[in-house]
């Protein structure tokens, strides 16, 4: 038995192991990065200046950086098979807003922008109010406002 092994059955964990609790970067793979970064920057989302054209853009966002990189690319780097479905891929990204009308401009824009609606903004059981889109390339979005 390895020492984590060890260390978790006893009820101590280390401080080497801790994992801060926070998102810095969050990776979408897309087909086309070019066409995904123009997506994104129609938005007004700002390009990072370590972007590689048509191979890695980095974007800023107020809570840390959204990179886009051709799926493919992904995979091999992390030495997986390439992904074949198009299905939900179980992986929703957010986007907290100050208002329900807020909620429903956002939507908007990034309609206009070449996102596709998937359910337009409404009230929640949870007291909030939440819409959602996908990106060119199938990533789920939510806007949201309210408690979060």
């Amino acid at each position: 038995m390895g020492r984590l092994a060890v260390w978790i059955m006893d009820g101590t964990i280390p401080a080497m192991l801790s994992v801060p609790p926070r998102v810095s970067q969050a990776t979408l793979g897309v087909a086309d990065v070019a066409r995904a970064t123009e997506f994104y920057e129609t938005l007004g989302w700002r390009l990072a200046p370590q972007s590689v054209p048509g191979l890695v853009s980095h974007l800023q966002t107020e809570g840390g950086r959204l990179s886009l990189v051709k799926t493919d690319d992904i995979s091999t780097h992390a030495g997986l098979a390439p992904r074949t479905a198009t299905d939900f891929r179980g992986v929703l990204l957010g986007i907290a807003v100050d208002s329900p009308a807020a909620v429903d401009e956002a939507l908007r824009a990034v309609v206009q922008a070449g996102a596709t609606l998937v359910k337009a903004g409404e009230a929640t059981a949870w007291g909030g109010y939440l819409g959602y889109f996908t990106d060119p390339d199938g990533h789920l979005w939510s806007i949201t406002a309210g408690p979060v």
